[in-house]
């Protein structure tokens, strides 16, 4: 009873606002004192922790490929009016005592450092393996993820030595969806994804389109058309650039039953192109255009 009683004193005094307990020095023991001492260990893996965002330090792969400063700036505006509603998760940093690395919740810490308040979070002791998968999953379970992002953050998990099972339990996708990304990592070169950016209105079949049309051009050149206001735009000018030109047909004359030349017919860039030799005619062409169209349109176009 008097276990149970310090049992239910412990958990009372450690809710979710409450601080996270010191951490203690692994150690086996026995008997009730080794239950409390893995009560407290329990509670300490569930305790919401308000760390000071000045001892927030990055860690763990690069998932957003666009800075966002819009959004940021809106995050900040809700997090004054509201509060932070969700915590977000780190773990004690392994190399400097005191401080924390971001599992994940960049967006919500860049907020709140700029806001100047401390942040609530969940604090986990994890090593590299397990920050980069929790990091993983949580990329998996959000919406405003691009597939170049995700595909971009399983290419990062192969360069980090990460097998294949590892890389789907982190992003939630089986075998097939993960080679698919890779698939296009392969062939878009990373310096081309990061002058693009997260570009959420292309899909994988876009992306592998331009992989085809880069594979022709010097990296420098697909560089420098990435220009716009924002990643679609940069994405729809590197892809209408590297667009394959259509040949040009030589030009074919028009001319009346007397042999006489009326106009020359070619096609310039894949569009058509007629001269006329005749000013009257090509005047009268004009005026006449849209009903001549009309007659066109109700015989079938025959």
């Amino acid at each position: 009873m008097a276990r149970k009683n310090l049992l239910e004193g412990l958990m009372k005094a450690g809710g979710e606002d409450a601080p996270p307990l010191a951490p203690a020095q692994p150690r086996r023991q026995s008997g009730a004192i080794g239950a409390v001492s893995q009560s407290l260990a329990d509670l300490r893996t569930r305790a919401i922790a308000e760390v000071p965002a000045d001892m927030i330090d990055d860690a763990g792969l690069k998932d957003r490929l666009d800075e966002d400063e819009a959004g940021i700036a809106e995050l900040m505006e809700s997090l004054r009016e509201y509060g932070q509603q969700v915590p977000v998760m780190l773990r004690h940093s392994p190399n400097v005592e005191g401080r924390y690395e971001i599992v994940y919740g960049r967006r919500r810490v860049a907020a709140m450092k700029r806001l100047g308040v401390p942040v609530r979070a969940m604090v986990r002791d994890l090593d590299d393996r397990s920050l980069v998968v929790a990091q993983g999953q949580e990329n998996a379970a959000r919406k405003d993820l691009s597939f170049i992002e995700k595909a971009n953050f399983a290419r990062q998990m192969v360069e980090g030595g990460f097998d294949r099972k590892v890389i789907c339990d982190a992003l939630h996708v089986d075998k097939t969806v993960v080679s698919r990304m890779l698939a296009v990592t392969k062939e878009v070169p990373e310096p081309v994804i990061l002058s693009i950016g997260a570009a959420p209105s292309a899909g994988r079949d876009r992306w592998l389109a331009l992989a085809r049309r880069i594979a022709a051009h010097p990296l420098d050149k697909v560089i420098s058309l990435a220009v716009g206001d924002d990643s679609d735009a940069r994405f729809q000018a590197v892809f209408d650039a590297l667009a394959p030109q259509k040949a040009n047909r030589p030009a074919e004359t028009i001319t009346r039953e007397d042999g006489t030349a009326l106009a020359d017919a070619a096609r310039r860039g894949g569009k058509p192109v007629m001269t006329f030799h005749d000013d009257r005619f090509a005047d009268w062409l004009r005026r006449n255009m849209a009903r001549l169209h009309e007659e066109f349109s109700r015989n079938g176009g025959q």
